[in-house]
Protein backbone atom coordinates (compact mmCIF):
# COMPACT_ATOMS: atom_id res chain seq x y z
CA UNK A 1 0.00 0.00 0.00
CA UNK A 2 1.52 3.36 -0.93
CA UNK A 3 2.53 5.87 1.70
CA UNK A 4 0.41 8.97 2.20
CA UNK A 5 1.74 12.50 2.28
CA UNK A 6 2.57 11.98 5.96
CA UNK A 7 4.46 8.75 5.34
CA UNK A 8 1.76 6.58 6.94
CA UNK A 9 -0.09 3.72 5.32
CA UNK A 10 -3.06 4.80 3.26
CA UNK A 11 -4.58 8.28 3.52
CA UNK A 12 -5.09 10.97 0.91
CA UNK A 13 -2.58 11.68 -1.82
CA UNK A 14 0.16 14.22 -1.11
CA UNK A 15 -0.74 17.85 -1.82
CA UNK A 16 1.16 19.80 -4.42
CA UNK A 17 3.15 22.14 -2.18
CA UNK A 18 4.34 24.65 -4.76
CA UNK A 19 3.73 28.32 -5.49
CA UNK A 20 2.72 29.73 -8.87
CA UNK A 21 5.83 30.26 -10.97
CA UNK A 22 7.96 27.87 -8.89
CA UNK A 23 10.08 25.41 -10.93
CA UNK A 24 8.93 21.82 -11.24
CA UNK A 25 11.16 18.92 -10.26
CA UNK A 26 10.77 16.17 -12.90
CA UNK A 27 12.97 13.76 -10.94
CA UNK A 28 10.52 13.93 -8.03
CA UNK A 29 7.51 13.15 -10.22
CA UNK A 30 9.29 10.16 -11.73
CA UNK A 31 10.19 8.60 -8.38
CA UNK A 32 8.02 5.56 -7.50
CA UNK A 33 6.43 5.55 -4.06
CA UNK A 34 7.75 2.50 -2.17
CA UNK A 35 5.44 0.31 -0.15
CA UNK A 36 5.36 1.27 3.53
CA UNK A 37 6.68 -1.34 5.96
CA UNK A 38 5.25 -2.28 9.35
CA UNK A 39 7.51 -4.91 10.89
CA UNK A 40 6.41 -6.91 13.91
CA UNK A 41 8.53 -9.47 15.79
CA UNK A 42 6.42 -12.23 17.37
CA UNK A 43 6.25 -15.96 18.07
CA UNK A 44 4.87 -18.34 15.47
CA UNK A 45 1.48 -20.04 15.68
CA UNK A 46 0.12 -23.23 14.10
CA UNK A 47 -2.02 -21.17 11.74
CA UNK A 48 1.15 -19.68 10.23
CA UNK A 49 2.25 -22.93 8.61
CA UNK A 50 1.12 -22.10 5.06
CA UNK A 51 3.10 -18.86 5.01
CA UNK A 52 6.14 -20.55 6.55
CA UNK A 53 5.90 -23.36 3.99
CA UNK A 54 5.84 -20.86 1.12
CA UNK A 55 9.07 -19.24 2.29
CA UNK A 56 10.83 -22.57 2.98
CA UNK A 57 9.93 -23.87 -0.46
CA UNK A 58 11.58 -20.78 -1.97
CA UNK A 59 14.68 -20.92 0.20
CA UNK A 60 15.26 -24.67 0.02
CA UNK A 61 14.14 -25.32 -3.54
CA UNK A 62 17.46 -27.04 -4.29
CA UNK A 63 17.26 -29.27 -1.21
CA UNK A 64 14.14 -30.89 0.23
CA UNK A 65 11.84 -27.89 0.40
CA UNK A 66 9.55 -27.22 3.33
CA UNK A 67 9.00 -29.32 6.41
CA UNK A 68 5.87 -31.40 6.75
CA UNK A 69 3.07 -29.86 8.78
CA UNK A 70 3.33 -32.46 11.55
CA UNK A 71 7.02 -31.56 12.06
CA UNK A 72 6.12 -27.88 12.28
CA UNK A 73 3.25 -28.57 14.71
CA UNK A 74 5.52 -30.68 16.91
CA UNK A 75 7.95 -27.80 17.27
CA UNK A 76 5.20 -25.30 18.09
CA UNK A 77 3.71 -27.69 20.67
CA UNK A 78 6.98 -28.50 22.45
CA UNK A 79 8.62 -25.05 22.55
CA UNK A 80 6.31 -22.23 21.35
CA UNK A 81 8.51 -19.47 22.85
CA UNK A 82 11.46 -20.49 20.70
CA UNK A 83 9.74 -20.14 17.33
CA UNK A 84 10.10 -16.50 16.26
CA UNK A 85 9.01 -14.72 13.11
CA UNK A 86 8.91 -11.27 11.57
CA UNK A 87 5.80 -10.15 9.78
CA UNK A 88 5.44 -7.14 7.50
CA UNK A 89 1.96 -5.68 7.27
CA UNK A 90 0.57 -8.97 8.55
CA UNK A 91 2.57 -11.23 6.18
CA UNK A 92 5.30 -13.51 7.56
CA UNK A 93 8.60 -12.76 5.80
CA UNK A 94 11.24 -14.40 8.04
CA UNK A 95 11.49 -16.93 10.86
CA UNK A 96 13.93 -18.55 13.30
CA UNK A 97 13.22 -21.95 14.87
CA UNK A 98 14.93 -23.41 17.93
CA UNK A 99 14.82 -26.03 20.70
CA UNK A 100 16.50 -26.40 24.10
CA UNK A 101 18.85 -29.33 24.60
CA UNK A 102 21.17 -30.69 27.26
CA UNK A 103 24.18 -30.32 25.01
CA UNK A 104 26.38 -32.87 26.77
CA UNK A 105 23.99 -35.62 25.62
CA UNK A 106 24.88 -34.94 21.97
CA UNK A 107 28.39 -33.46 21.92
CA UNK A 108 30.17 -31.81 19.01
CA UNK A 109 29.87 -34.70 16.56
CA UNK A 110 26.11 -34.75 16.24
CA UNK A 111 24.13 -34.58 13.00
CA UNK A 112 21.08 -32.48 12.26
CA UNK A 113 18.84 -35.56 12.25
CA UNK A 114 20.16 -36.76 15.61
CA UNK A 115 19.80 -33.50 17.53
CA UNK A 116 16.30 -32.82 16.13
CA UNK A 117 15.07 -36.36 16.71
CA UNK A 118 14.52 -36.89 12.98
CA UNK A 119 12.13 -33.98 12.86
CA UNK A 120 10.01 -35.09 15.83
CA UNK A 121 11.87 -32.76 18.21
CA UNK A 122 11.48 -35.12 21.14
CA UNK A 123 15.07 -34.09 21.94
CA UNK A 124 13.75 -30.79 23.29
CA UNK A 125 14.49 -30.54 27.01
CA UNK A 126 12.99 -27.59 28.87
CA UNK A 127 15.57 -28.16 31.63
CA UNK A 128 18.50 -28.16 29.18
CA UNK A 129 21.36 -25.67 29.11
CA UNK A 130 21.67 -24.74 25.42
CA UNK A 131 19.46 -23.04 22.87
CA UNK A 132 19.93 -24.97 19.62
CA UNK A 133 19.19 -23.18 16.35
CA UNK A 134 17.12 -25.48 14.18
CA UNK A 135 16.62 -23.13 11.22
CA UNK A 136 16.64 -19.50 10.10
CA UNK A 137 15.17 -18.35 6.80
CA UNK A 138 14.15 -15.08 5.14
CA UNK A 139 11.90 -14.56 2.14
CA UNK A 140 14.33 -13.80 -0.75
CA UNK A 141 12.38 -10.63 -1.56
CA UNK A 142 13.16 -9.26 1.90
CA UNK A 143 16.85 -10.09 2.25
CA UNK A 144 17.90 -6.48 1.66
CA UNK A 145 16.21 -5.50 4.94
CA UNK A 146 18.73 -7.42 7.08
CA UNK A 147 15.97 -9.28 8.92
CA UNK A 148 18.30 -12.15 9.82
CA UNK A 149 20.13 -9.87 12.23
CA UNK A 150 16.87 -9.07 14.02
CA UNK A 151 16.06 -12.77 14.37
CA UNK A 152 19.49 -13.54 15.81
CA UNK A 153 19.18 -10.62 18.24
CA UNK A 154 15.81 -12.00 19.37
CA UNK A 155 17.34 -15.46 19.85
CA UNK A 156 20.14 -13.96 21.95
CA UNK A 157 17.59 -12.17 24.09
CA UNK A 158 15.65 -15.43 24.47
CA UNK A 159 18.82 -17.25 25.51
CA UNK A 160 19.56 -14.60 28.14
CA UNK A 161 15.98 -14.52 29.39
CA UNK A 162 15.90 -18.29 29.86
CA UNK A 163 19.31 -18.15 31.56
CA UNK A 164 20.79 -20.66 29.09
CA UNK A 165 24.53 -21.17 28.86
CA UNK A 166 24.88 -20.67 25.12
CA UNK A 167 23.32 -20.77 21.69
CA UNK A 168 24.63 -23.44 19.30
CA UNK A 169 23.81 -24.18 15.68
CA UNK A 170 25.09 -26.18 12.76
CA UNK A 171 25.77 -23.75 9.94
CA UNK A 172 25.75 -24.63 6.25
CA UNK A 173 28.65 -23.37 4.09
CA UNK A 174 27.05 -23.27 0.61
CA UNK A 175 29.94 -21.32 -0.90
CA UNK A 176 32.32 -24.21 -0.28
CA UNK A 177 31.18 -26.10 -3.39
CA UNK A 178 32.96 -23.46 -5.51
CA UNK A 179 36.29 -24.15 -3.77
CA UNK A 180 36.07 -27.83 -2.79
CA UNK A 181 38.60 -28.88 -5.44
CA UNK A 182 41.23 -26.44 -4.22
CA UNK A 183 40.98 -26.38 -0.42
CA UNK A 184 39.73 -28.26 2.64
CA UNK A 185 36.65 -27.14 4.57
CA UNK A 186 38.92 -25.94 7.38
CA UNK A 187 40.90 -23.75 4.98
CA UNK A 188 37.70 -22.39 3.49
CA UNK A 189 36.34 -21.46 6.91
CA UNK A 190 39.64 -19.79 7.78
CA UNK A 191 39.57 -17.68 4.62
CA UNK A 192 35.97 -16.63 5.27
CA UNK A 193 36.89 -15.71 8.84
CA UNK A 194 39.81 -13.62 7.53
CA UNK A 195 37.50 -11.99 4.94
CA UNK A 196 39.49 -13.38 2.04
CA UNK A 197 36.30 -15.12 0.89
CA UNK A 198 32.59 -14.50 1.48
CA UNK A 199 30.10 -17.22 2.29
CA UNK A 200 26.37 -16.35 2.12
CA UNK A 201 25.69 -18.00 5.51
CA UNK A 202 28.96 -18.21 7.46
CA UNK A 203 29.91 -14.57 6.83
CA UNK A 204 26.58 -13.47 8.27
CA UNK A 205 26.87 -15.76 11.31
CA UNK A 206 30.38 -14.55 12.13
CA UNK A 207 29.13 -10.96 11.92
CA UNK A 208 26.54 -11.85 14.57
CA UNK A 209 29.12 -12.76 17.21
CA UNK A 210 29.24 -16.52 16.62
CA UNK A 211 32.52 -18.37 16.59
CA UNK A 212 33.32 -21.70 14.95
CA UNK A 213 33.91 -24.50 17.48
CA UNK A 214 34.70 -27.11 14.84
CA UNK A 215 33.69 -28.50 11.46
CA UNK A 216 31.19 -31.38 11.30
CA UNK A 217 31.22 -33.95 8.51
CA UNK A 218 27.90 -35.46 7.38
CA UNK A 219 25.76 -32.91 9.23
CA UNK A 220 23.25 -32.71 6.36
CA UNK A 221 24.10 -35.57 3.94
CA UNK A 222 21.88 -34.12 1.19
CA UNK A 223 23.48 -30.64 1.32
CA UNK A 224 25.45 -30.77 -1.94
CA UNK A 225 26.42 -27.09 -1.83
CA UNK A 226 28.20 -27.58 1.49
CA UNK A 227 29.47 -31.02 0.47
CA UNK A 228 27.68 -32.33 3.58
CA UNK A 229 29.99 -30.27 5.85
CA UNK A 230 28.80 -27.74 8.42
CA UNK A 231 30.34 -25.40 10.93
CA UNK A 232 29.49 -25.91 14.58
CA UNK A 233 28.77 -22.37 15.75
CA UNK A 234 28.44 -21.10 19.31
CA UNK A 235 27.46 -17.85 20.98
CA UNK A 236 28.17 -17.62 24.70
CA UNK A 237 25.66 -15.96 27.01
CA UNK A 238 27.85 -13.81 29.25
CA UNK A 239 24.82 -13.04 31.45
CA UNK A 240 24.23 -16.70 32.22
CA UNK A 241 23.68 -16.11 35.92
CA UNK A 242 21.24 -13.22 35.48
CA UNK A 243 17.48 -13.40 35.21
CA UNK A 244 15.14 -11.20 33.18
CA UNK A 245 11.39 -10.89 33.35
CA UNK A 246 10.40 -11.39 29.70
CA UNK A 247 11.66 -13.59 26.91
CA UNK A 248 11.83 -10.92 24.21
CA UNK A 249 10.93 -7.24 24.02
CA UNK A 250 12.53 -6.17 27.31
CA UNK A 251 13.03 -2.44 27.89
CA UNK A 252 16.65 -1.51 27.27
CA UNK A 253 18.71 -0.19 30.15
CA UNK A 254 21.71 0.63 27.97
CA UNK A 255 21.05 2.61 24.80
CA UNK A 256 23.59 3.38 22.09
CA UNK A 257 22.97 6.55 20.10
CA UNK A 258 24.76 7.92 17.05
CA UNK A 259 25.05 11.58 16.08
CA UNK A 260 25.98 13.01 12.70
CA UNK A 261 27.80 16.35 12.57
CA UNK A 262 26.86 17.01 8.97
CA UNK A 263 29.05 18.73 6.38
CA UNK A 264 27.10 21.12 4.18
CA UNK A 265 28.31 20.65 0.59
CA UNK A 266 27.00 21.22 -2.89
CA UNK A 267 25.02 18.30 -4.27
CA UNK A 268 24.42 17.34 -7.91
CA UNK A 269 20.93 15.91 -7.50
CA UNK A 270 18.67 14.00 -5.14
CA UNK A 271 20.43 10.66 -5.70
CA UNK A 272 23.75 12.25 -4.77
CA UNK A 273 22.16 13.53 -1.56
CA UNK A 274 20.69 10.09 -0.81
CA UNK A 275 24.17 8.53 -1.05
CA UNK A 276 25.49 10.91 1.59
CA UNK A 277 22.51 10.12 3.87
CA UNK A 278 22.93 6.37 3.49
CA UNK A 279 26.67 6.57 4.16
CA UNK A 280 26.05 7.95 7.65
CA UNK A 281 23.13 5.62 8.41
CA UNK A 282 25.27 2.66 7.35
CA UNK A 283 28.23 3.89 9.41
CA UNK A 284 26.29 4.47 12.62
CA UNK A 285 24.24 1.26 12.30
CA UNK A 286 27.51 -0.64 11.91
CA UNK A 287 28.17 0.17 15.58
CA UNK A 288 24.81 -1.42 16.47
CA UNK A 289 23.34 1.91 17.52
CA UNK A 290 19.69 2.14 18.49
CA UNK A 291 19.22 5.48 16.75
CA UNK A 292 20.96 8.18 14.71
CA UNK A 293 20.34 11.93 14.88
CA UNK A 294 20.73 14.32 11.91
CA UNK A 295 20.85 18.16 12.18
CA UNK A 296 18.20 20.78 11.56
CA UNK A 297 17.85 21.68 7.86
CA UNK A 298 20.44 19.03 6.90
CA UNK A 299 18.80 19.06 3.44
CA UNK A 300 19.75 22.72 2.84
CA UNK A 301 22.03 21.77 -0.11
CA UNK A 302 18.85 21.07 -2.07
CA UNK A 303 18.06 24.79 -1.90
CA UNK A 304 20.88 25.53 -4.32
CA UNK A 305 19.15 23.28 -6.90
CA UNK A 306 16.05 25.49 -6.92
CA UNK A 307 17.86 28.45 -8.58
CA UNK A 308 15.66 30.88 -6.69
CA UNK A 309 17.08 34.23 -5.56
CA UNK A 310 14.29 35.04 -3.11
CA UNK A 311 14.95 33.19 0.19
CA UNK A 312 11.23 32.77 0.87
CA UNK A 313 10.56 31.23 -2.56
CA UNK A 314 13.74 29.12 -2.43
CA UNK A 315 12.85 27.43 0.85
CA UNK A 316 9.32 26.67 -0.37
CA UNK A 317 10.79 25.17 -3.51
CA UNK A 318 13.18 23.14 -1.37
CA UNK A 319 10.20 21.83 0.61
CA UNK A 320 9.23 19.82 -2.48
CA UNK A 321 12.18 17.52 -1.66
CA UNK A 322 11.03 16.85 1.92
CA UNK A 323 8.60 14.02 1.14
CA UNK A 324 11.03 11.90 -0.96
CA UNK A 325 13.80 12.44 1.62
CA UNK A 326 11.45 11.36 4.40
CA UNK A 327 10.44 8.25 2.44
CA UNK A 328 14.10 7.41 1.85
CA UNK A 329 14.84 7.80 5.56
CA UNK A 330 11.96 5.43 6.37
CA UNK A 331 13.43 2.90 3.96
CA UNK A 332 16.91 3.23 5.51
CA UNK A 333 15.53 2.86 9.04
CA UNK A 334 14.01 -0.51 8.18
CA UNK A 335 16.88 -1.71 5.99
CA UNK A 336 19.62 -0.83 8.50
CA UNK A 337 17.59 -1.72 11.60
CA UNK A 338 18.08 1.68 13.23
CA UNK A 339 15.72 4.42 14.40
CA UNK A 340 16.41 7.68 12.54
CA UNK A 341 15.65 11.17 13.79
CA UNK A 342 15.78 12.92 10.44
CA UNK A 343 16.95 16.30 11.70
CA UNK A 344 14.36 18.72 10.39
CA UNK A 345 13.15 19.83 6.98
CA UNK A 346 10.78 22.54 5.68
CA UNK A 347 7.20 21.42 5.08
CA UNK A 348 4.92 23.56 2.92
CA UNK A 349 1.28 22.54 3.21
CA UNK A 350 -2.02 24.37 3.03
CA UNK A 351 -0.22 27.62 2.26
CA UNK A 352 1.86 27.48 5.45
CA UNK A 353 5.57 26.86 5.90
CA UNK A 354 6.66 24.76 8.89
CA UNK A 355 9.89 23.20 10.16
CA UNK A 356 9.38 19.50 10.93
CA UNK A 357 11.48 16.69 12.38
CA UNK A 358 10.59 13.10 11.42
CA UNK A 359 11.10 10.09 13.68
CA UNK A 360 11.54 7.11 11.35
CA UNK A 361 11.37 3.98 13.47
CA UNK A 362 13.03 0.73 12.46
CA UNK A 363 9.67 -1.06 12.57
CA UNK A 364 8.55 1.00 9.56
CA UNK A 365 6.40 3.60 11.35
CA UNK A 366 6.96 7.36 11.28
CA UNK A 367 5.97 10.32 13.46
CA UNK A 368 6.72 14.03 13.34
CA UNK A 369 7.45 16.92 15.68
CA UNK A 370 6.90 20.47 14.43
CA UNK A 371 9.17 23.27 15.58
CA UNK A 372 7.03 25.33 17.93
CA UNK A 373 9.05 28.54 18.26
CA UNK A 374 10.39 30.21 15.12
CA UNK A 375 13.24 32.67 15.41
CA UNK A 376 12.88 36.29 14.23
CA UNK A 377 15.22 35.42 11.34
CA UNK A 378 13.08 32.47 10.22
CA UNK A 379 9.98 34.64 10.32
CA UNK A 380 11.43 37.65 8.49
CA UNK A 381 13.37 35.78 5.78
CA UNK A 382 11.05 32.84 5.16
CA UNK A 383 7.67 33.54 6.73
CA UNK A 384 7.90 30.33 8.74
CA UNK A 385 5.17 29.36 11.22
CA UNK A 386 5.42 27.53 14.54
CA UNK A 387 3.57 24.27 15.18
CA UNK A 388 0.99 23.74 17.91
CA UNK A 389 1.62 20.27 19.40
CA UNK A 390 4.30 18.82 21.64
CA UNK A 391 4.77 15.06 21.52
CA UNK A 392 6.54 12.45 23.64
CA UNK A 393 7.44 9.44 21.48
CA UNK A 394 7.57 5.75 22.35
CA UNK A 395 10.50 3.87 20.80
CA UNK A 396 11.96 0.41 21.28
CA UNK A 397 14.65 1.94 23.51
CA UNK A 398 12.41 4.14 25.67
CA UNK A 399 10.49 7.41 25.59
CA UNK A 400 12.13 10.33 23.82
CA UNK A 401 11.45 13.94 22.96
CA UNK A 402 12.52 16.06 19.99
CA UNK A 403 12.94 19.82 20.26
CA UNK A 404 14.21 21.64 17.18
CA UNK A 405 16.94 24.21 17.88
CA UNK A 406 15.26 27.34 19.34
CA UNK A 407 12.67 25.19 21.14
CA UNK A 408 15.30 23.92 23.59
CA UNK A 409 15.67 27.49 24.85
CA UNK A 410 12.17 27.28 26.34
CA UNK A 411 12.40 25.12 29.51
CA UNK A 412 8.65 24.59 29.76
CA UNK A 413 8.68 22.21 26.78
CA UNK A 414 11.25 19.77 28.09
CA UNK A 415 9.62 19.83 31.53
CA UNK A 416 6.30 18.73 30.04
CA UNK A 417 8.09 15.99 28.09
CA UNK A 418 9.81 14.89 31.27
CA UNK A 419 6.45 14.62 33.00
CA UNK A 420 5.44 12.19 30.23
CA UNK A 421 8.44 9.95 30.95
CA UNK A 422 11.03 11.23 28.45
CA UNK A 423 14.54 9.86 29.13
CA UNK A 424 16.46 11.17 26.11
CA UNK A 425 15.93 14.55 24.46
CA UNK A 426 17.17 15.01 20.89
CA UNK A 427 17.92 18.52 19.64
CA UNK A 428 18.74 18.97 15.94
CA UNK A 429 19.94 22.55 15.44
CA UNK A 430 21.34 24.94 12.87
CA UNK A 431 23.51 27.88 13.95
CA UNK A 432 25.81 30.14 11.98
CA UNK A 433 27.98 31.65 14.75
CA UNK A 434 29.46 30.54 18.04
CA UNK A 435 27.30 32.82 20.16
CA UNK A 436 24.19 31.34 18.52
CA UNK A 437 25.56 27.84 19.14
CA UNK A 438 26.27 28.67 22.79
CA UNK A 439 22.62 29.49 23.38
CA UNK A 440 21.62 26.02 22.17
CA UNK A 441 24.42 24.24 24.03
CA UNK A 442 24.00 25.93 27.40
CA UNK A 443 20.23 25.56 27.35
CA UNK A 444 20.57 21.86 26.39
CA UNK A 445 22.89 21.30 29.36
CA UNK A 446 20.41 23.01 31.65
CA UNK A 447 17.57 20.82 30.31
CA UNK A 448 19.59 17.66 31.16
CA UNK A 449 20.03 18.77 34.77
CA UNK A 450 16.50 20.11 35.26
CA UNK A 451 14.78 17.04 33.85
CA UNK A 452 17.18 14.26 34.89
CA UNK A 453 17.60 13.11 31.31
CA UNK A 454 20.21 12.82 28.57
CA UNK A 455 20.27 15.48 25.85
CA UNK A 456 21.86 14.97 22.41
CA UNK A 457 22.48 17.94 20.12
CA UNK A 458 23.87 18.11 16.60
CA UNK A 459 24.28 20.70 13.85
CA UNK A 460 25.98 21.27 10.52
CA UNK A 461 29.42 22.53 9.53
CA UNK A 462 30.94 24.00 6.37
CA UNK A 463 29.40 26.51 3.97
CA UNK A 464 26.90 26.71 1.14
CA UNK A 465 27.68 29.28 -1.54
CA UNK A 466 24.66 30.72 -3.35
CA UNK A 467 22.28 29.80 -0.49
CA UNK A 468 21.22 33.02 1.17
CA UNK A 469 20.59 32.89 4.92
CA UNK A 470 22.19 29.42 5.25
CA UNK A 471 25.62 30.08 3.78
CA UNK A 472 27.77 29.52 6.91
CA UNK A 473 27.50 27.02 9.76
CA UNK A 474 28.89 26.48 13.26
CA UNK A 475 28.55 23.28 15.27
CA UNK A 476 30.04 21.19 18.04
CA UNK A 477 27.76 18.20 18.53
CA UNK A 478 27.54 16.68 22.00
CA UNK A 479 25.66 14.43 24.41
CA UNK A 480 24.95 15.84 27.88
CA UNK A 481 24.02 14.11 31.12
CA UNK A 482 22.73 15.23 34.50
CA UNK A 483 25.38 16.38 36.95
CA UNK A 484 25.98 13.86 39.75
CA UNK A 485 28.60 11.34 40.85
CA UNK A 486 27.41 8.55 38.55
CA UNK A 487 27.82 10.72 35.45
CA UNK A 488 30.88 12.31 33.78
CA UNK A 489 32.41 15.00 35.99
CA UNK A 490 31.69 17.72 33.40
CA UNK A 491 28.26 16.25 32.47
CA UNK A 492 29.48 15.68 28.89
CA UNK A 493 29.08 12.07 27.76
CA UNK A 494 30.61 12.72 24.33
CA UNK A 495 31.65 15.76 22.32
CA UNK A 496 32.64 16.38 18.70
CA UNK A 497 35.51 18.41 17.35
CA UNK A 498 34.11 21.86 16.47
CA UNK A 499 33.33 22.52 12.81
CA UNK A 500 34.53 19.13 11.57
CA UNK A 501 32.41 16.54 9.81
CA UNK A 502 32.25 13.46 12.03
CA UNK A 503 30.03 11.09 13.98
CA UNK A 504 29.66 10.51 17.70
CA UNK A 505 28.72 7.17 19.26
CA UNK A 506 27.62 7.24 22.90
CA UNK A 507 26.26 4.63 25.30
CA UNK A 508 23.62 5.88 27.74
CA UNK A 509 22.74 3.99 30.92
CA UNK A 510 19.07 4.64 31.65
CA UNK A 511 19.25 2.88 35.01
CA UNK A 512 21.45 5.74 36.26
CA UNK A 513 18.53 8.10 35.72
CA UNK A 514 16.35 5.95 38.00
CA UNK A 515 19.01 6.03 40.71
CA UNK A 516 19.38 9.80 40.32
CA UNK A 517 15.66 10.33 40.76
CA UNK A 518 15.50 8.35 44.00
CA UNK A 519 18.93 8.87 45.59
CA UNK A 520 20.76 11.69 43.79
CA UNK A 521 22.64 14.44 45.60
CA UNK A 522 19.83 16.72 44.43
CA UNK A 523 16.48 15.56 43.04
CA UNK A 524 15.09 18.21 40.75
CA UNK A 525 11.96 16.36 39.69
CA UNK A 526 11.00 15.10 43.14
CA UNK A 527 11.75 18.38 44.93
CA UNK A 528 9.54 20.61 42.79
CA UNK A 529 7.11 22.75 44.81
CA UNK A 530 3.95 21.70 43.03
CA UNK A 531 1.99 23.40 45.78
CA UNK A 532 3.32 26.73 44.51
CA UNK A 533 3.61 26.43 40.73
CA UNK A 534 3.00 24.20 37.71
CA UNK A 535 3.75 23.98 33.99
CA UNK A 536 0.79 23.16 31.76
CA UNK A 537 -0.48 23.48 28.21
CA UNK A 538 -3.10 26.25 27.90
CA UNK A 539 -4.98 28.30 25.30
CA UNK A 540 -3.32 31.51 24.34
CA UNK A 541 -3.52 34.36 21.83
CA UNK A 542 -0.61 34.72 19.43
CA UNK A 543 0.77 38.23 18.94
CA UNK A 544 0.77 39.73 15.44
CA UNK A 545 4.30 39.10 14.20
CA UNK A 546 5.52 42.16 12.36
CA UNK A 547 8.72 40.38 11.37
CA UNK A 548 6.72 38.41 8.81
CA UNK A 549 6.56 41.49 6.59
CA UNK A 550 9.64 40.31 4.68
CA UNK A 551 8.20 36.83 4.14
CA UNK A 552 5.48 35.55 1.85
CA UNK A 553 2.78 35.12 4.50
CA UNK A 554 1.25 36.60 7.62
CA UNK A 555 0.82 34.69 10.84
CA UNK A 556 -2.79 34.26 12.04
CA UNK A 557 -3.85 36.53 14.86
CA UNK A 558 -5.06 33.64 16.96
CA UNK A 559 -4.16 29.99 17.20
CA UNK A 560 -6.72 27.18 17.40
CA UNK A 561 -7.45 25.52 20.70
CA UNK A 562 -4.38 23.45 21.61
CA UNK A 563 -4.66 19.80 22.51
CA UNK A 564 -2.76 18.53 25.57
CA UNK A 565 0.69 17.08 25.07
CA UNK A 566 0.41 13.69 23.39
CA UNK A 567 2.37 10.46 23.59
CA UNK A 568 3.01 8.82 20.21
Amino acid sequence: MPASSHGKTGGKAAKKNTLPGMPAHPELAAMPTPEAHKLVLRTLRRADFKEVKTIMDKVYSNMEGSWAQDEYNALIRKFPEGQICIEDNGKIVAAALAIIVEYSKFGDKHTYAKITGNGKFDTHDAEGDTLYGVDVFVDPEYRSLRLGRRLYDARKELCESLNLRAMVAGGRIPGYSNHANEMTPAKYVEMVRNKELTDPILTFQLANDFYVRKIIRGYLPYDSESKAYATLLEWINVYHEEETEKLIGNQKSNVRIGIVQWQMRATRDLDDFFQQMEFFVDTVSGYKSDCVLFPEFFNAPMMALTNQESPSVAIRSMAAFTEPIKVKMMELAVSYNINIIAGSMPLYEDGKLHNVSYLCRRDGTVDEQYKLHVTPDEASYWGMRGGSQLRCFDTDFGKIGILICYDVEFPELSRMLSDEGMKILFVPFWTDTKNAYQRVRLCAQARAIENECYVAITGSVGNLPRVENMDIQYSQSAVFSPSDFAFPHDSIVAEATPNTEMTLIADLNLDLLKDLNTSGAVRNLRDRRKDLYSVSWVNKTERADELLSQGEERAPKTTPRHAPITVA
